[in-house]
């Protein structure tokens, strides 16, 4: 059960000089309980993310979204913490693109006003949430990447 109560963070920092980079991070014990109750859109300390010398004191974070163990993404418009089964137009949760197989081949179409019912998570954060996604909004005293010491995703930079 212990090893159940673990959150991925994806800090992505705001910077223009870091190009748009994102570090992934594991929230663990007491931290992991600092985040159950928050909603998206709320801004937390960076002292609650990482472990160690490598947390992001002096830093604020905003939450700005997440998903949970089964991938479902939580909708910022949605009260709770379930799951609810929405109508929706296109954006966070649906594409909304068609498939249509003419002649052979295969092409996707968007058409205007298409909706469908999707099953997708509340706004605020439970057990059940495994990914959060934090923006840097205040920075602190050391740089982000040597904080938490290079183990970002390059997000195919290389």
């Amino acid at each position: 059960m212990a090893d159940d109560q673990v959150f991925k963070a994806v800090v992505n920092d705001t910077e223009p000089k870091a190009k748009g980079k994102a570090y992934a991070v594991d929230i663990s014990g007491s931290n992991f309980n600092h985040f159950i109750g928050r909603k998206i859109g709320d801004v937390v300390d960076g002292l609650f993310v990482g472990e160690g010398e490598n947390t992001l004191s002096g830093y604020k974070l905003e939450i700005t979204g997440g998903s949970d163990r089964t991938g479902r993404p939580m909708r910022p418009d949605v009260s709770g913490a379930g799951i609810y089964s929405i109508l929706v137009s296109p954006g966070i949760g649906y594409k909304g693109k068609r498939y249509v197989k003419k002649r052979g081949k295969i092409y996707r179409y968007k058409y205007d006003g298409i909706r469908r019912r999707r099953n997708l998570r509340g706004n605020i954060i439970s057990q059940d949430t495994r990914q959060l996604n934090l923006k840097v909004i205040e920075r602190g005293p050391r740089p982000l990447d040597e904080t938490l010491d290079g183990n970002g995703d390059d997000s195919g930079n290389e």
